[in-house]
């Protein structure tokens, strides 16, 4: 039992729950009153979300190979950067494609990570792991209703053509399908954990439908990458960091959550930089606007980060 680390994963989980609920009440009381958002304020602020989100991914060169490794740690950092670049390459240029193949494999990654995250907070506390059975219960329903609900919704076709319009029937006739069997997956995933006694999962279940039925896909999506879970994420990387650890030792979960993220917030300025670039010095590619350009480097960077993330929520299965 670790109950420094045990507080960080609890602040993690309470901020990102209250995030939701308050995206939920806000677009709530303004559906009451039947009022709207442009899509210019959505994008807005979809956009600062989603940049709130980078810093968590952007420091697994420090937590996946000792740098007294030189050699190794700079061959995971050109690897990182190639696989990036290609990924983003493919993304930009195959918009349709890239699309569909970086939707599933971000809700996966999503969905397991965010078990991942319950899974070691229950260590901190001295607590089993959850099954297998009960990890895919709700990684997958988690993973893909905050993905796959927003983006078909019939509300996000007039979102995505303002961001990429070669990728607005990105469903196609499967767009109900698709919500459908989402829909069943939360009903299985949470009548499984409330059978089972998981009601914290069961919870956050509730909390991912609702916000992603009742807040503008775009704003579902950001809100929920860059307030729950890159906020989990990186109550992940506290125990392995060390500056971060003596922190959450010391009974400062603030402290050792924000130092873990204040390591990553050059990505967020170099994002922006790099994004702003390729407006400029390649608008054949990218000329549909700063969310559009944002969103490729997310995407991209997701496919690395995805990799490296995996050697720890491999954990889950042993």
């Amino acid at each position: 039992m670790d109950i420094g680390l045990s507080r960080v994963y609890e602040l993690a989980s309470r901020s990102s729950r209250i995030a939701v609920i308050g995206a939920i009440i806000s677009f709530g009381i303004l559906d009451l009153f039947s009022l709207n958002i442009s899509i210019s304020i959505q994008i807005t602020v979809a956009v600062i979300a989603l940049l709130v989100g980078i810093p968590h991914g952007a420091i697994d060169h420090l937590i996946t190979i000792p740098r007294e490794s030189r050699n190794r740690f700079v061959i995971f950092i050109l690897f990182y950067i190639l696989l990036a670049i290609a990924a983003g390459f493919v993304i930009s240029i195959w918009n349709l494609v890239g699309f569909q193949l970086i939707v599933v494999i971000s809700a996966l990654h999503f969905g397991f990570g965010d078990a991942a995250y319950k899974n070691e907070w229950n260590e901190s506390r001295g607590i089993a792991k959850d099954s297998f059975l009960k990890l895919c219960a709700y990684a997958l329903p988690a993973g893909f209703l905050p993905v796959i609900l927003p983006l078909t919704d019939t509300h996000a076709l007039t979102a995505l053509n303002r961001i990429n319009p070669g990728i607005a029937d990105w469903s196609g006739s499967l767009n109900q399908n698709l919500r459908n069997l989402t829909l069943a997956l939360a009903l299985v995933g949470f009548l499984f954990l409330l059978i089972t006694k998981n009601f914290q999962s069961s919870i956050d279940l509730i909390l991912l439908i609702t916000l992603s039925l009742i807040t503008p896909p775009l704003i579902a999506f950001a809100v929920y990458f860059g307030c729950w879970h890159a906020v989990r994420h990186t109550a992940r990387l506290v125990p392995k960091l060390p500056k971060a650890t003596l922190f959450a030792h010391s009974g400062n979960s603030y402290k050792a959550f924000l130092s873990a993220v204040t390591l990553g917030l050059y990505a967020v300025i170099g994002s922006i930089f790099i994004a702003l670039g390729l407006m400029v010095f390649r608008p054949e590619y990218f000329d549909t606007g700063l969310l559009w350009t944002v969103l490729v480097i997310i995407w991209a960077l997701t496919i690395p980060h995805m990799l490296t993330t995996a050697k720890f929520d491999l954990q889950l299965f042993k």
